[in-house]
């Protein structure tokens, strides 16, 4: 099984046993975050990653977050792998709750 931490900074959480208990954790634990390229406010950690690549360019995330290749490619990897190992509508349907 594998373990899960919090990877937003400064913050020590886990590990968890379940992603989506990571998950939920920085939705509801963390401060929301604004898009630095449309001003949405999101839930920190996966849903702030997955607003950004399913809403802007690739391009315009490097210019708005002074990112390089290697933080775009780090952050899709964390969306590949989350997309493919969670259940996002339980998380989501838990974050409802909350």
């Amino acid at each position: 099984m594998s373990q899960w931490e919090c990877a937003i900074e400064g913050d020590d959480a886990g590990p968890f046993d379940r992603l989506e208990d990571l998950m939920v954790h920085q939705a509801t634990d963390h401060e929301r975050v604004e898009c630095a390229v449309c001003g949405t406010v999101v839930p920190d950690g996966y849903f702030a990653i997955r607003h950004v690549f399913e809403n802007h360019s690739r391009a315009e995330y490097v210019r708005a977050y002074d990112a390089d290749a290697a933080d775009v490619r780090r952050r899709e990897e964390i969306k590949e792998t989350i997309e493919e190992t969670a259940d996002i509508q339980a998380v989501v349907d838990r974050i409802d709750k909350s």
